[in-house]
């Protein structure tokens, strides 16, 4: 883990969901970009209920389904000391620090290390995660460490994740993760022993392109059949955001089907 806070120049604070978010992020390293508001967009979330964002980073994806769904309670999980200070200081700042709490813990870690921390087996409604998802053969890894440790996965990195999401949700509970569209055979494979009911949306950059992203949800202990939705188009031929698009990077709308 990494320790000690940043200093403030090495920080900048920037506006998502069309400024209904405020967040403290670092300046150089992994930035939140879209697929953490994909993800949050693609989650459900009731009064009540508890979510577990793993590999939370500054909050951004548990922060925007925070903000949207009101009354649900929901703890960031990430092993950057540093960035579990800023996603608690973001949960402060936006007024949601009375539902949401920031914890510094490996997704791999034992289950007794989650429950010392207040995340006992089975206690989740719902899970989210955008798992690193690079592969070190097929992928240039960045220089930066932050970057890479959010994006380089190791060969079981899917699967620990998965296991660790399992163990949290209680029966009927639902994860939803991001990841490549060409890993989706992956992401498939890892849920299957645990999880059913998996709903895919592919996600494309424009329309006739090759999806870019795959939003996946999947309830625990499920054997019900897989559904593939239609796609989300993030732009138009011409580059303009889809309305499909800006109602969720804007408008803090979920995912159409959610």
């Amino acid at each position: 883990m990494n320790s000690g806070p940043m200093a403030n120049d090495d920080v900048t604070t920037d506006a998502v969901l069309g400024g209904r978010l405020q967040l403290r992020q670092p300046r150089r390293g992994h930035r939140v970009g879209h697929d953490a508001i994909l993800l949050a967009a693609a989650t459900q979330g009731l009064s009540g209920e508890h979510a577990v964002e793993l590999g939370a980073g500054v909050g951004a994806a548990g922060l925007a389904l925070a903000w949207r769904c009101p009354g649900l309670a929901v703890a960031l999980v990430d092993n950057d000391e540093a960035l579990v200070a800023l996603a608690a200081d973001n949960a402060r700042a936006n007024g949601l620090a009375d539902r949401v709490r920031a914890v510094a813990l490996d997704v791999a870690a034992a289950a007794a290390r989650f429950a010392e921390a207040g995340l006992t087996t089975g206690s989740a409604d719902r899970v989210l995660m955008n798992p690193p998802f690079n592969d070190p053969q097929r992928q240039q890894a960045s220089p930066d460490e932050s970057r890479r440790a959010a994006h380089v996965a190791e060969p079981d990195t899917l699967a620990a994740w998965v296991a660790a999401a399992s163990r949290l949700l209680q029966p009927g509970g639902t994860l939803t993760l991001i990841y490549r569209a060409e890993s989706l055979a992956d992401v498939l494979a890892a849920l299957a022993p645990s999880f059913g009911a998996i709903t895919v949306t592919p996600v494309h950059a424009k329309p006739a392109a090759p999806a870019i992203r795959v939003l996946v949800s999947a309830i625990a202990q499920s054997r019900a059949a897989l559904t593939v939705q239609p796609g989300l188009i993030l732009a138009e031929a011409d580059g303009r955001p889809s309305r499909a698009a800006e109602a969720i990077l804007r408008d803090a709308q979920p995912l159409s089907g959610t």
